[in-house]
């Protein structure tokens, strides 16, 4: 079978080699002068001061002119574009005289029909055997092709460098306004919190807020402020949510126990009252509630009464003078603003000398900690409270800060710590006055 196959191909193959041999000869009776005139380049060959001696068929055609006009009439520079000439006389020329050869020099020839015909030039010095310059061999390739792409390259990188360009503008603007509203939020985060907590005589008091995003205006507020002589009110909450509209709620919230408190300052009475007047701005299609510790104290001779109430909020804890720290239960204080009735806890307690009370938002105690990112917790807590000196609510503050930043990205909610606690006897009693 495969020898069948070969017999047919055979007579193909013959004919495919006739045909090459005749194209080859063909090639051998091709003159050279036909080659020079018809050649797929321009060829022409100067004196050495420019004019024109000898010039190929192709250029001719290029130009437009015929080759009367041109041989002994003019120089190869007449042949340049203004541009062209001027760069051939200053520096294509002296460079050519310089080193006896110049090549793929970028030109535009002044081609047929008054248009610009771009070209790459080649010369080359011909000298005699004993060195001196007879004549100039010159070469013209036709770069149109050429120079079309190298202008769309320059487009699209003149493209891409606009694009980069626009695009770092954009990033640059984005940066600018990103900066601008956590400025502006910065300062409407502010004005949800006291600038500063108020001295109070017999007291001390520190706080701490920690917010999870400069990009998002948090929900988490407390406040310490005057009630009458001898008597000071404080609160801490969580608004549930986050933006513009927890904002709006936090500001109503705080306005709204301020105000309560200083007409009725019962715990429970504050609560209920914030519970109505949250219940009735948002219970239509646009629910919003928070939790709250709403509290009071009165300063006695030895000792802080505290009075407080809880709604829906983790219980305080109270770092004691002797070391031990536990919760101040309030167990069954509901979400405040979700339903128009509800009932709240309240519980009641005494910070002496060295005793503090601590608030705080569940951004502490839901923080994730370890390697499999476990709750923090309110056992951790209270152990961590327990293993800190009862140096008073500013240390405690403190050591509580250092925590959550240990946290790091374990720390994803706002944050908001109030301690307030009585300052304990000097160990060593201040030496007395000098009379």
């Amino acid at each position: 079978m495969m020898c069948g196959v070969d017999e047919d191909q055979e007579p193909d193959r013959e004919s495919n080699v006739a045909a090459t041999d005749a194209a080859f000869t063909s090639l051998l009776e091709d003159s050279a002068e036909e080659l020079y005139e018809q050649a797929p380049c321009g060829y022409l060959s100067t004196l050495m001061d420019g004019t024109i001696a000898k010039i190929n068929t192709t250029l001719l055609e290029w130009l437009g002119l015929e080759r009367s006009a041109v041989v002994g009439r003019m120089c190869f520079s007449d042949l340049l574009t203004v541009g062209g000439k001027l760069y051939h006389e200053t520096h294509f020329a002296p460079m050519l005289q310089m080193r006896g050869k110049i090549s793929g020099i970028a030109l535009d020839i002044k081609a047929s029909g008054k248009q610009r015909m771009p070209v790459l030039v080649t010369s080359k010095v011909k000298t005699s055997g004993e060195g001196e310059p007879l004549l100039i061999r010159t070469t013209v390739f036709d770069a149109r092709d050429r120079r079309s792409y190298e202008r769309e390259l320059l487009r699209g990188r003149q493209a891409a460098e606009e694009a980069r360009r626009e695009a770092e503008e954009a990033r640059r603007q984005a940066e600018a306004d990103r900066e601008r509203l956590q400025e502006a939020l910065a300062v409407l985060q502010q004005s949800l919190l006291p600038a500063a907590l108020p001295a109070i005589p017999g007291l001390e008091a520190g706080s701490y807020y920690h917010t999870a995003s400069p990009d998002m205006l948090g929900g988490d507020f407390y406040d310490l402020f005057p009630l009458d002589a001898g008597r000071w009110a404080f609160f801490l909450g969580d608004v549930c949510g986050k933006g513009p509209q927890a904002a709006a709620v936090t500001s109503l919230t705080r306005y709204t126990l301020r105000a309560t408190a200083m007409h009725d300052p019962d715990p429970v009475n504050v609560l209920t009252t914030l519970n109505t007047v949250l219940h009735e701005r948002y219970s239509n299609g646009n629910p919003r509630y928070c939790t709250a510790i709403f509290g009071t104290l009165h300063a006695a001779s030895d000792r802080v009464e505290v009075r407080l109430a809880s709604g829906g909020h983790p219980s305080a804890l109270i770092q004691r003078a002797n070391g031990t720290a536990d919760y101040l239960p309030t167990p069954g204080g509901m979400l405040i603003g979700v339903l128009p009735h509800v009932q709240f806890t309240a519980a009641h307690t005494e910070l002496r000398p060295g005793d503090t009370l601590l608030l705080y938002t569940d951004g502490l105690t839901e923080a994730r900690v370890g390697p499999d990112r476990a709750l923090y917790g309110e056992d951790a807590l209270r152990a961590f409270t327990t293993n800190q000196p009862p140096a008073g609510p500013q240390a405690l503050i403190t050591a509580l800060t250092g925590l959550l930043t240990g946290f790091g990205d374990g720390l994803d909610d706002d944050t908001a710590l109030l301690a307030l606690g009585v300052p304990a006897p000097l160990s060593t009693p201040l030496p007395a006055p000098a009379e």
